[in-house]
């Protein structure tokens, strides 16, 4: 396909060693059956062996030889075009792996071993000055001293047979004649210092992606770097192999948009998505070189359509009352104040050598500062910044927006800063904009420290929020999702279809999607989990039934000989997994669970656990899913609430493939997705079980409108009716993309029941209708005579369900007739031929 063309729709799979190109190749006749157009690839370029996900990339020369090498991908793109699919490849500008067997990674093989002097010094993001011209290595079980013996030379363990240092699994060059010096002088000679692995939180002097010291930051900015990273992905777009890209973590780079633009300009406009993380009211920089982001502001959008905003307050009060009855001692604060409490901790912890750079450069610029000071005032700024990224480029004016941002995180700041350094907060944002005036002896540092700012917001952001708050506020986790806020609770019809058509009007190649291989929890938790916003009261008293069964009363409070406690908002976290995951393993929920107690830091985690705790709940977890009774209260209440959630995932889903952009199917989310967060939504995927089911549903051997009675189990249900609306609309958007490229047009309800439709047509010939708050209409008693106005057709006998095949001619069709079997319907033109 020729340079610049939009996908239709894509499909993402996740590569594996166990899951290369020749398996990829093997599922194209199912992908193109589903109706996708393009294949989308997690990353291809070699990574550290064994690894489960390609983020770790040694090597940007070569195409992963554990997929199949490059031979194997040109069999695979063949195979892929046959059936007219084409390819969008997942690539990692920002950093790179630093692999025990460190040869494998050959530029950071060579600026260890000869310093600033290797031809490749410029690709790594180092402070070579803070570390008196070495790079730490926090790769030591203890300290020096104590690691001494477990350090041992051999004379021809290198790539070319030069002596190299090991370290049980790691492999490390030495500076040339330096292998024979006594090992406390071999180790005082090298360009880079060991440490003990915990010295990073305080010595590290190397931008990483986000807090992992296995990956580097790499220097995108630097025209020479950006060519070799580029020249194998560049090739093969040239050759027609690869349609698009999609770009991780833009917001590590220092510059974006210029990345973004000579990325164009390398790839001849390819299609390109950024993984951008945007907040709520935030938009992505207009002046990007992209099609838009990867989608999780649209799982925000199609998610909220089908939460109940009058579930917010009462859900916070079952929230707060079953903490104190769970045994919490403090009151339930709101989402923000945990979220900055979060945001500090990682700012004083993980992320402290990120801050204390930044904190140098402001001593830098700023006159008579403490570097103390200097940490205070941009630890509170960088707590109340609401966004990953400012946008400012050095030597330009920033945007209204952008400074508004900027200025309302000084100001929050401010106030929570003793008055003496309020002055500092305003430099502080000054510098942040680019605005700060250059200071004598310090040229460039004050643009240095705008762009790391922005480098640095982004991890507070992510580590603070989504990877330690999310997992310590529970009001209705199905909210605490990558690009959502816990804190707003559902979205009005009127702001999703102002906010669809402006997509249309500004980013009609962005990517939408429900499920990726980051997201907390697949599509279909989250859409169980909202049912309970329609439900709070009798949610709560199911929790405490749960709870009364499952936790003797000696094990509620302190611990004492029963061991120690499980926390309310654990256990609290505990009972909405089981509600949203089930039916689910022992081993599936041990692994969340030791991730989630883990992630939120507060009684165990990854650098510090505490077995008593962890043991305590995976205990509870054992004990509910060993208690006969209490898995069958569990999967009754499930079954209670399987239609609304059925109607929910059905409807989410439709709105998601059918909504201006590009829609993504996450591997196997065709069918129901009830996987938690990494590695649970990685596991491999049963394609044979998807082809089959597919077949059955094309031959009419399978309804996939069954009602509850005919088919009582709840996930197959849900399977057999998300694999019709996922393939019928993207077959439609395959066969009409002209459609789906055309207009969006809201189409509003009339009657009582209108609030529980959401409606909208593409074109002027596709028609996407849905249920929402399902329950809300069942107490309300149905649709009743509420109408739906379709668009008017001159040229057409009506319209068909090309979900049921229902045939609709008037102009107003009554909702209860268009959702009789099933809660979703995607309508087209009847022609009157076919009439």
């Amino acid at each position: 396909m020729a340079a610049g063309t939009v996908p239709v729709s894509t499909y993402r799979l996740q590569l594996t060693p166990d899951f290369g190109f020749a398996q990829a190749a093997e599922v194209a006749g199912y992908l193109a059956a589903l109706g996708v157009t393009h294949v989308y690839l997690s990353p291809v370029l070699e990574a550290v062996p064994g690894s489960r996900h390609g983020y770790d990339v040694t090597d940007h020369s070569r195409i992963r030889d554990e997929l199949g090498g490059e031979d194997g991908f040109r069999a695979m793109a063949e195979r892929f075009r046959s059936h007219g699919l084409g390819i969008v490849v997942d690539i990692v500008p920002n950093h790179m792996a630093i692999p025990d067997q460190l040869p494998l990674n050959r530029q950071l093989w060579s600026v260890l071993r000869d310093g600033r002097d290797s031809p490749y010094a410029t690709w790594f993001d180092i402070d070579w000055a803070a570390q008196d011209g070495r790079m730490l290595l926090p790769i030591l079980g203890g300290p020096v001293p104590d690691s001494l013996g477990d350090l041992r030379v051999e004379p021809d363990g290198g790539p070319d047979g030069e002596p190299v240092l090991h370290y049980f699994d790691h492999c490390l060059p030495l500076r040339p004649g330096t292998s024979r010096l006594p090992m406390s002088g071999l180790l005082e000679s090298q360009h880079y210092r060991l440490a003990y692995w915990r010295d990073a939180t305080t010595e590290l002097n190397w931008r990483r992606f986000f807090d992992i010291t296995t990956l580097i930051g790499v220097r995108m900015e630097d025209p020479a770097v950006f060519d070799t990273g580029h020249a194998v992905i560049a090739r093969l777009v040239s050759e027609g192999l690869v349609d698009g890209l999609r770009v991780d973590h833009p917001d590590g780079l220092a510059d974006p948009r210029g990345y973004l633009r000579r990325l164009a300009a390398a790839t001849g406009g390819a299609w390109v998505v950024v993984e951008k993380i945007l907040e709520a009211g935030e938009e992505l920089p207009g002046d990007w070189a992209c099609a838009g982001t990867t989608g999780y502001d649209a799982l925000r959008l199609a998610d909220g359509l089908f939460v109940d905003p009058e579930g917010d307050s009462p859900l916070a009060a079952e929230y707060a009352r079953l903490r104190s009855r769970l045994g919490a001692v403090t009151g339930l604060p709101p989402f923000i104040e945990v979220a900055e409490d979060a945001k500090r901790e990682i700012i004083a912890g993980s992320l402290r050598p990120d801050v204390l750079r930044l904190a140098r450069l402001v001593s830098g610029i700023c006159a008579d500062c403490e570097l103390a000071d200097a940490r205070s005032v941009l630890t509170e700024v960088l707590v109340s910044l609401p966004v990953y990224r400012a946008y400012v480029n050095p030597g330009e004016l920033p945007s209204d927006e952008t400074t508004a941002v900027v200025r309302g995180a000084v100001d929050a700041a401010r106030g929570r800063l003793a008055r003496r350094l309020h002055r500092l907060a305003e430099e502080v944002g000054a510098a942040a904009l680019g605005r700060h005036p250059p200071v004598s002896g310090a040229a460039g540092r004050t643009g240095e420290f705008t762009v790391r700012f922005q480098q640095t917001s982004g991890p507070v952001q992510a580590k603070g929020v989504e990877d330690t708050a999310f997992y310590r506020w529970f009001r209705l986790v199905s909210l605490n999702e990558v690009g959502g806020d816990p804190g707003l609770f559902g979205v009005p019809p009127e702001e999703f279809h102002a906010t669809a058509g402006r997509l249309l009007r500004s980013w009609p190649g962005t990517m939408t999607t429900l499920s990726t291989h980051d997201t907390k929890r697949q599509e279909d938790i989250r859409a169980r989990l909202a049912v309970l916003a329609e439900m709070p009261s009798e949610w709560g008293q199911q929790v405490m039934e749960w709870h009364e069964r499952a936790v003797p009363p000696q094990s509620s409070g302190s611990g004492g000989d029963a061991g120690p406690a499980v926390d309310a908002d654990t256990e609290y976290l505990l009972w909405q997994t089981l509600a949203g995951a089930w039916p689910i393993s022992q081993e599936r929920l041990n692994g969340y669970l030791t991730k989630a107690i883990r992630e939120a830091k507060r009684r165990t985690s990854w650098t510090d656990p505490d077995p008593g705790y962890e043991a305590a709940v995976l205990g509870l977890g054992s004990r509910v899913l060993s208690d006969a009774p209490l898995r069958g209260s569990i999967e009754a209440f499930v079954a209670s609430i399987a239609a609304d959630a059925l109607a929910n995932s059905l409807g989410a889903k439709l709105v998601q493939l059918t909504m201006p952009g590009v829609p993504d199917v996450y591997q196997g989310c065709e069918l129901t997705g009830l996987s938690l967060v990494d590695p649970d939504n990685r596991r491999p995927v049963d394609y044979g079980r998807r082809q089959s089911l597919l077949a059955d549903l094309d031959a009419g051997r399978l309804d996939a409108a069954s009602s509850p009675d005919s088919d009582p189990d709840p996930v197959a249900r849900l399977d057999a009716a998300k694999l019709l609306v996922t393939s019928r609309a993207l077959r439609l958007r395959r066969d009409h993309p002209d459609w789906f490229a055309g207009s969006y047009e809201p189409l509003t309800a009339a009657g009582d029941a209108a609030g529980h439709a959401v409606a909208f047509a593409r074109g002027g010939h596709a028609v996407t209708v849905a249920t929402r708050l399902p329950g809300g209409l069942r107490r309300l008693g149905g649709w009743g005579g509420t109408l739906l106005p379709l668009p008017v057709l001159e040229a057409a006998a009506g319209w068909v369900d090309v979900l049921t095949g229902g045939v609709y001619r008037e102009q107003s069709v009554l909702l209860a007739d268009l959702t009789q079997r099933l809660p979703v319907a995607l309508l087209v033109p009847l022609v009157p031929e076919v009439a």
